[in-house]
C-alpha cells in the first residue's frame, strides 16, 4: 500500500480509536486558524473529520495554512480526544480530531466557480451552473447522501425480489421502433445503411415475451428512453423497476407490489407503510377528486350537486346541463371564507383563473356566514335549494363553496386543479421534509444555546412518520379514449392491456367501446403517479382485435408486431406487471420536488448536458458512413 493511502474514511474515527496513528484522505472542506493552531475539516463521502495542525510542527504548521478549499491531500496523524466543550454532536466523528503529521497535497486546484459547503444560509448557485459542474456538484453532502440512499433503494428492490423468486434479466437497448405512446430515439446503423434501431422506452416487448418463454417472475432496473416534449418533472431518460409475473391476476401484482413498498419505506426511510393500500376506481377517483392520482393527506372532495343546480334560477347551470355529459359539482373547502376575499373570487380573480386554466367558463361561490349562503350564485337558489345544499356539502359557518358547471371532463380537471390549489393554500397538508426543516432548526437553536453554556446537546433527528404517506391504488380505467385530433380511439394505458373479462363481449362491438374497461392500475403517491401496470392480453385474437380498434391493418400490425402476435399463439400463459418510477420514488424518499437531485447526471429543463454538451453536432464523415443527411 503506498504511504498515502487511507487507513480509515473521514467518517470513521471515534473515542476507540484515541492514540492510534492514521491515514486521511480527502478533500479540503474549510480551514480556520485561531492562534497557534490551524484547523481543516477534511472531506469524503464517508464523513467530516477535523485535522489539528499545531504551531511546534514547523514548516507543517505553514503548509496548513497554505490549504486551499477542495484541495486533495492525504494527511497521516494522531488520534486525540477534542478538549472538553469542543466536541460536535451533530456529526459521527465529534468527539475526536487528528494532529497532523504528515500532510500530502495530491492535487491542488484553483478557486471553483461555486462553493460545495453548504454552510447555513449559503445561497446555492443557479441550477445551470451547477449541472455544467456537475462533478463538483456531487460533492454536496446532500447530492452525496441522495445518491447513497438510492443505492439502498435498488439494493432493497434486488434482495425483495430475489426473497419472491424473481429474476433479474436484462433486455435490450437496441430494438425495433415500436411506439408505445411517446417518440422512440432512433439509432442510425452503419452495418445497415438506411435502417434504425430504437432505444427502448420500456422493456414492455421484451418482459411478455419472457413470460411466454416460461420465465414466470421477472425484474429489472432498467434505462428507458422517450423523446418527449420538455418537461421540468420528466427526463428524456430515466429508470424504472420493471415486473413481469405469469399466471397472475391482478390482486397477485397489487399485493406483491405492496409489500416491496412497506419494505422500501421500512429499510429506507424508517417508516412502517400500512398494506393493504386503499383501492379506488377510476371513475371514484375522477368523481371525487377531479384527479386519476389523486392525494388522500386532505379532503376536499367533490360533490355532484346536478339535480340541485338544474332546479334552480342559475341560468348559467342550466344551460351547461343541456349539454350531453355535462355535470355541476362543487367543492366545500371548509373554514376558508376568510381566507379568500370576494375579490379573489370575481371574474380575474386567484381562484377563477386556475379553473379557467383548465378550460372551465367560470368559477361560481358561495359563502356560509351567519347561518345563511351568501355570494355569486346565492340568489338564484331557493330556501329549500339552499338547506339541500348544505346537507349534501356538510356546510358549516366560514365555508366556502365553489361551483363549476360544464363537461364532466371539464370540471374534473377545473376542480381537481382547485383542489390541489386549496389544499397548498390553505396549508391542509405538510411534506415530510418540510416539517424535517422546522425540525432541524429548532435542533439547531438547542445546540448553539448549549455551546453558550458551554453544554453538549445532541440533536435529536428527524423521523418521517405513516401520516406522511398517503398511497392508493386506481383501478379500472377506461381502456381506450377518443383522440379528437385523429378522430380515433387510443389506448389509456398501452395496445398490450387486457380488457377485463366481463367487457370482452364489448370489445367486439365499435359502438360499445367506450364501455370497455381494462385491466389496469396505477400505484399513487401523495398525488404522484408512482407506479402503473397491468394484466396483458394473452390471447393472439385479442391482441388483433386491439390494433384493429386503434387504427391498425392487419398486415400493418403483422410488420410491426409480428413477432410478438406469432409469440402469443405459441402458448402465452396470463401475465401481468407494473412499473415504478424509480427516480420518482427516490425523489419523495429524498424529500425534493426536483427529479434531477436524484440522478447523478441528470439534463437540465432543455433536455441538454450541460457538463458534456450533448447534444451535439456529429462529424460529416460519421454522417456519411450512417447513410443520414441533415437539413
Amino acid at each position: 500500500m503506498a504511504e498515502w493511502q487511507r487507513t480509515h474514511t473521514c467518517g470513521q474515527l471515534r473515542t476507540e480509536h484515541v492514540g492510534q496513528t492514521v491515514t486521511l484522505n480527502g478533500w479540503v472542506l474549510i480551514t480556520r486558524t485561531y492562534g497557534n493552531q490551524v484547523f481543516v475539516d477534511l472531506r469524503d463521502r464517508y464523513g467530516l473529520t477535523q485535522v489539528v495542525f499545531e504551531a511546534d510542527a514547523g514548516d507543517l504548521f505553514q503548509q496548513g495554512k497554505e490549504l486551499g478549499r477542495e484541495w486533495v491531500v492525504s494527511i497521516t496523524g494522531l488520534v486525540r480526544n477534542r478538549l472538553p466543550g469542543a466536541e460536535r454532536t451533530d456529526i459521527a466523528t465529534g468527539t475526536v480530531e487528528v494532529e497532523a503529521r504528515v500532510l500530502r497535497v495530491l492535487n491542488a486546484c484553483p478557486p471553483l466557480p461555486f462553493s460545495v459547503t453548504e454552510f447555513p444560509d449559503e445561497e446555492l448557485p443557479n441550477e445551470d451552473l451547477r449541472l455544467q459542474y456537475r462533478y463538483l456538484d456531487l460533492r454536496r453532502r446532500s447530492i452525496q447522501r441522495v445518491l447513497t440512499q438510492r443505492h439502498k433503494v435498488c439494493k432493497t428492490i434486488r434482495d425483495y425480489m430475489d426473497a419472491k423468486g424473481f429474476l433479474e434479466v436484462e433486455t435490450p437497448l437496441l430494438g425495433k421502433s415500436t411506439p408505445e405512446g411517446a417518440r422512440d430515439y432512433l439509432v442510425p446503423s452503419r452495418v445497415f445503411n438506411g435502417e434504425f434501431f430504437a432505444l427502448p422506452q420500456s422493456p414492455q416487448l421484451y418482459k411478455q415475451l419472457l413470460m411466454i418463454s416460461g420465465y414466470d417472475r421477472y425484474f429489472q432496473i432498467a434505462r428507458c428512453l422517450r423523446d418527449e416534449d420538455l418537461r421540468a418533472d420528466r427526463q428524456p431518460e430515466f429508470t424504472q423497476l420493471d415486473v413481469e409475473m405469469s399466471f397472475v391476476e391482478r390482486e397477485d401484482v397489487l399485493s406483491i407490489m405492496e409489500e416491496l413498498a412497506a419494505d422500501i419505506f421500512d429499510k429506507c426511510l424508517g417508516v412502517k407503510i400500512p398494506t393493504p393500500f386503499p383501492r379506488l376506481s377510476y371513475a371514484e377517483a375522477m368523481a371525487k377528486y377531479g384527479s386519476d392520482k389523486p392525494d388522500l393527506r386532505y379532503g376536499l372532495e367533490i360533490v355532484d350537486v346536478s339535480d340541485v343546480a338544474a332546479a334552480s334560477e342559475a341560468q348559467f347551470m342550466k344551460a351547461a346541463l343541456e349539454a350531453p355529459g355535462a355535470v355541476v359539482r362543487a367543492i366545500n373547502a371548509k373554514g376558508a371564507a376568510a381566507t379568500f376575499s370576494n375579490t379573489q373570487l370575481k371574474p380575474g380573480g386567484e381562484l377563477p383563473k386556475v379553473a379557467e386554466t383548465y378550460k372551465a367558463k367560470g368559477l361560481a361561490w358561495m359563502k356560509a356566514e351567519g347561518g345563511k349562503l351568501t355570494g355569486s350564485i346565492e340568489k338564484f337558489f331557493s330556501d329549500e335549494l339552499k338547506a339541500k345544499l348544505k346537507e349534501r356539502l356538510g356546510v358549516a359557518d366560514g365555508d366556502l363553496l365553489l361551483f363549476v358547471a360544464d363537461k364532466e371532463a371539464v370540471v374534473c380537471d377545473a376542480l381537481g386543479a382547485l383542489r390541489i390549489h386549496l389544499a397548498a393554500k390553505m396549508k391542509l397538508y405538510q411534506n415530510w421534509w418540510e416539517e424535517k426543516a422546522a425540525h432541524d432548526e429548532a435542533e439547531k437553536k438547542k445546540v448553539d444555546a448549549a455551546k453558550k453554556r458551554k453544554e453538549l446537546y445532541t440533536p435529536v433527528p428527524f423521523q418521517p412518520r405513516a401520516e406522511h404517506f398517503n398511497f392508493l391504488w386506481v383501478l379500472d380505467f377506461p381502456m381506450f379514449g377518443w383522440d379528437e385530433e385523429e378522430k380515433r380511439f387510443a389506448a389509456m394505458h398501452h395496445p398490450f392491456t387486457a380488457p377485463m373479462d366481463e367487457d370482452l363481449p364489448h370489445l367486439a362491438k365499435d359502438e360499445d367501446l367506450g364501455k370497455v374497461r381494462a385491466k389496469a392500475y396505477d400505484m399513487v403517491l401523495n398525488g404522484y403517479e408512482v407506479g402503473g401496470g397491468s394484466i396483458r392480453i394473452h390471447r393472439q385474437d385479442v391482441q388483433s382485435r386491439v390494433f384493429q380498434i386503434l387504427g391498425m391493418e392487419a398486415a400493418d400490425a403483422q410488420a410491426r408486431f409480428g413477432f410478438l402476435l406469432d409469440a402469443l399463439k405459441s402458448g402465452a400463459p396470463p401475465h401481468g406487471g407494473i412499473a415504478l418510477g424509480l427516480d420518482r420514488w427516490c425523489m419523495i424518499l429524498a424529500g425534493t420536488t426536483n427529479i434531477r437531485d436524484v440522478i447523478a447526471f441528470p439534463k437540465n429543463q432543455r433536455a441538454r448536458d450541460l457538463m458534456t454538451g450533448a447534444p451535439a453536432a456529429v462529424d460529416a464523415r460519421q454522417l456519411k458512413e450512417l447513410g443520414v443527411k441533415i437539413g
